[in-house]
């Protein structure tokens, strides 16, 4: 078992983290405002989609850097063989060790298993935009299942001072949307969400994936 690259995992993981925020931050700001209970446009509508995007993607790229270290370290550390079922279970636990949210313990599971598939099927690693296309479509489904808690989120976060959802309470965000919305509430803005986060996945994972190559590429030339 070699030692991955994890100077190479930081600084993949920052540029991957930086690249999917200036991208994406609009539509992202699209589909809170979606969500709102005001309604799309007495939340603001298209004005000021851009607002805030050079700060984000300052902020995210420590964050994924930091993420992407500790998601490579402890795979690292968890190591089993690719054919043991305790595969889905070591990359759970990377992704619950880099971040502790529902997404990523869908997505990254996922992420790694069709890769792994695909390897398979075509007896040699995947490229670096397979991994993408991989990454897309776990961000998409990981997307799908978890449109509700971020529903919930988004109430939480645009709830009056002093009611009972702007104390942070999850379950009674969901249930307020079940009464006055129904299935529809919970699922609202689920195809923006979509398709942000699947073509998120796509320039975040396959970001990820090209510069570690290419960093641990250089450093095995450089040596």
């Amino acid at each position: 078992m070699e030692q991955p690259g994890f100077t190479a995992s930081l600084v993949a993981g920052g540029v991957a983290g930086a690249s999917v925020d200036l991208i994406l931050f609009p539509l992202d700001t699209i589909k809170t405002r979606l969500q709102s209970p005001q309604g799309f446009y007495k939340a603001g509508g298209f004005r000021g989609i851009y607002a805030g995007v050079p700060s984000a993607a300052i902020g995210s790229f420590p964050n994924a850097a930091a993420f992407f270290l500790t998601y490579e370290y402890v795979k690292w550390c968890l190591y089993t063989d690719s054919s043991s079922y305790l595969m889905p279970v070591k990359h759970m636990l990377a992704a619950c060790a880099g971040e502790v949210i529902p997404f990523s313990l869908v997505q990254f599971p996922l992420w790694e298993f069709l890769k792994a598939l695909w390897s398979w099927r075509q007896e040699h690693v995947v490229d670096s935009w397979q991994s993408a296309v991989c990454g897309a479509f776990a961000g998409g489904f990981a997307a799908a299942v978890t449109t509700p808690l971020d529903v919930a989120k988004t109430r939480i976060m645009l709830a009056k001072a002093g009611s009972s959802v702007a104390g942070g309470n999850v379950l009674s965000a969901l249930r307020g949307v079940w009464r006055s919305q129904g299935l529809a509430g919970l699922f609202a803005g689920v195809f923006p969400r979509m398709a942000s986060i699947s073509l998120g996945g796509f320039i975040f994972l396959g970001a990820y994936d090209q510069t570690r190559c290419l960093l641990l590429q250089v450093g095995r030339e450089g040596s």
